[in-house]
């Protein structure tokens, strides 16, 4: 009967062990290796590593931007308004060495951090302020957040404001100021309006003061308008001089 080598076993069994140390890695993915549960100078990947287990221990880490969904939080603001906020935040991993070494977690860290971050920027700010200066509070909130993630090896890129959810005593109260102000807003329009229209017609009395035949013109225009029109008026024109003659009369 004839024995299996020692050297064929030995062989075979090396093979597999390295056939089950291959790991692939995607491009956009970086392996921290921990060899004796020391950590590597440079991650590994992309493309084809091997990982010796149990010597080593491998950590994927993606490198893609994160989409985060920061849930409502209940924010007061500085004039004592309480609203619900909600944000999204984009970030990605520089360094995947010190997004594992330096933090448990790094994806629930920058969750609860951007958070408590929403709340006590959005806190310090006026409901006005909230709603129409938004673009500042998004720079702001982005530079602390990118701040107190930098050791941790994230970049933050954006936070934006999503949604602002108001009490609906504050919806109404805004609508009737809305509805207030465009009141305003006619009412000075309309006055600007009758004052350049007496300016004008101050204008034209003027005009038509210097040059009687102005007001034949008119006289003669009045009738054409109304002739045009299908109306049952009556007209009975009166000859101009004979209103002067009456005026000169009255003087």
């Amino acid at each position: 009967m004839n024995q299996i080598s020692p050297t064929l076993v030995l062989g075979v069994v090396v093979i597999f062990y390295l056939l089950t140390s291959i790991q692939i890695l995607a491009e956009y993915e970086r392996g921290v290796i921990f060899r004796l549960g020391k950590l590597l100078p440079q991650p590994k990947g992309p493309g084809v590593i091997f990982v010796f287990r149990p010597i080593d221990r491998i950590v994927r880490i993606s490198l893609r931007t994160i989409v985060h969904d920061v849930p409502p939080q209940d924010v007061i603001t500085r004039d004592n308004v309480s609203v619900k906020v909600s944000a999204v935040v984009y970030f990605r991993v520089l360094d995947p060495r010190r997004a594992v070494v330096e933090v448990e977690n790094y994806l629930y860290a920058t969750s609860q951090l951007s958070q408590t971050t929403l709340r006590s920027v959005l806190g310090q700010a006026e409901l006005d302020d909230l709603l129409s200066q938004r673009d500042r509070l998004n720079q702001q909130l982005t530079k602390i957040l990118d701040h107190e993630t930098e050791p941790w090896g994230i970049k933050v890129s954006a936070v934006e404001v999503k949604n602002v959810d108001l009490p609906q005593e504050m919806q109404r109260a805004m609508a009737r100021q809305a509805e207030a102000e465009r009141e305003k807003r006619a009412k000075i329009i309309h006055a600007e309006g009758e004052l350049i229209a007496s300016e004008k017609l101050s204008q034209a009395a003027a005009v038509i003061d210097r040059e009687p035949a102005a007001m034949t013109l008119r006289y003669l225009q009045t009738l054409t308008e109304i002739a045009s029109g299908q109306s049952s008026t009556i007209l009975f024109p009166v000859p101009l001089e004979l209103m002067r003659l009456l005026r000169g009369t009255e003087k």
